[in-house]
This record gives structure tokens, sequence and C-alpha cells, in this order.
């Protein structure tokens, strides 16, 4: 799918992987982009910055999506494109609390069945969309230092893999965006971050990467392709991985 003249809407959109796709879609001539976040202040900047739409929204709110398609549709169109991109990363094992498991567990998960229910079925109607899923190489692969990050990325890629199953032969077209480090305010003064052994890419490398996906239909987004490398070694001989990993953290 090309992007231009399309209807396409971007969570987690106030910085970061989100602000670079909201201003690479408007630079691709989307009919109209709708930019959604929580932090309203930073939503006007990029508004400012490339004619996107600012929306305040809970995007772990299901009534908050069901109003913004509903707005959003009403306005402009029916959503061709809609990006669920919206997270966080804490580090933390398995003791940190049940809120922390529940947000996550909201943001990274909840948040991309909320978006689906709240468009896939109308996509297949008309025979066309596309759902651009963030997860992460950790959803993939793991993370070291977060088991609320690297349980949810998990179920994350899962959800999208069956969005792809159920709904790729009516014209929905699902992509999951799996990075290791990314130049945000998610990587912003952390050291000796294990997700950037590859290096950190910029964010709009990174939207480069999910337009050329999407102009491809490709259900794995890896900005870094040295992933996919790591996603063999695992399947391979899952034993010898779990030892790699763990003389990893070893080293961080």
């Amino acid at each position: 799918m090309h992007i231009a003249g399309k209807v396409a809407v971007v969570t987690g959109a106030a910085s970061g992987i989100g602000r670079a796709l909201a201003e690479r879609f408007m630079a691709e001539k989307a009919k109209a982009v709708i930019a959604v976040d929580l932090q309203e202040d930073a939503l006007k900047a990029v508004a400012h910055s490339c004619g996107a739409i600012p929306v305040v929204c809970d995007v772990t709110d299901a009534a908050n999506i069901a109003a913004l398609v509903e707005r959003t549709e009403s306005d402009h169109g029916p959503i061709e494109i809609f990006c669920s991109n919206a997270g966080i990363c804490d580090i933390g094992d398995e003791h940190v609390s049940d809120d922390d498991w529940d947000l996550n567990w909201n943001l990274h998960v909840m948040a991309h069945v909320h978006a689906a229910r709240a468009v896939a079925e109308k996509m297949a109607t008309r025979g066309e969309g596309y759902l651009v899923n963030t997860a992460s190489a950790a959803g993939l692969l793991t993370h070291i230092d977060s088991a609320t990050y690297s349980v949810t990325k998990h179920a994350a890629v899962a959800f999208a893999e069956w969005l792809a199953i159920r709904y790729g032969d009516r014209g929905v077209r699902v992509s999951v965006l799996c990075p290791q480090a990314v130049r945000t305010p998610m990587t912003e003064g952390r050291k000796g971050l294990v997700a950037a052994v590859d290096g950190m890419l910029e964010a709009d490398v990174v939207a480069e990467a999910v337009v050329q996906a999407m102009a491809d239909e490709t259900f794995l987004i890896l900005p870094h392709a040295e992933v996919l490398d790591y996603m063999r070694r695992k399947a391979n001989d899952y034993d010898r991985w779990l030892g790699g990993m763990r003389k990893l953290r070893q080293r961080y």
C-alpha cells in the first residue's frame, strides 16, 4: 500500500517513532494524519512541524479509541492506515507491581486489540486497509532487564500474526514493527543498553523502513537486519540461545 491520499492514524505520535511516522506520512502526501497521544503540548509541536491533526486520546481505553475512530471517519473519511505505536519500557523483574504489569499489558497488547476492534472489520468490508503494530525486537527475542516489556511485546507480535491470518485474505494488510534501540525519549539517558549492541537508529530511519514495508506489504519490519539472524539462531537451538543470552546479561 502507498500512503498518498490515505487517512492514517498514528498513536504514540508526540515523540520518537510515532512522531517520525506522522511526519513521514504527511511527506508522503497522506490525505490526513491523525497524531494521537496523551501529551497535548508535544502533539501541538508535531502538528506545527508537519500539519498532522493532533488528538489527545488514551489508547488503553476502548471507549476512547472507538470515539477517536468515529470522529476521524466523520471528519476525514474511512481510516485506511492505523499505526498502533504507543509504548513504554520500564526495567524490572517478575516482582514489579501488578499495576506495572497491567499498564504494560494494556498499552502493548490491549491498545492493539482496541484498534483492531474499531477498524479491522471495516477495512475488510471495504477490501483494503493497513494495520501497523509496533512491537520490538524484544517481542521476537527478549529484553534481559524487563520482564513486563518482554512478555507484552511477545504478545503484541502474536496478536499481529493472528490479525494477518484472520484478515489477510480480505484485503487487510498487517505489519509488525520490531526494532532494537531507537533514539527516542524511551532510550534517552540509558547507559549500557543491550538493545543498542547493533547500533542506535534514528526514528526517521525506522519510519523509512515502515514506509518501505507497507509498499512491499511485508509482515515483519526489522530496521535492524541483524535481528533476523538472531531469530534463526534462537529457533535453531533454543538452549544454546538461552545460554548466550545469559552470557550477554552478565556483560551488561
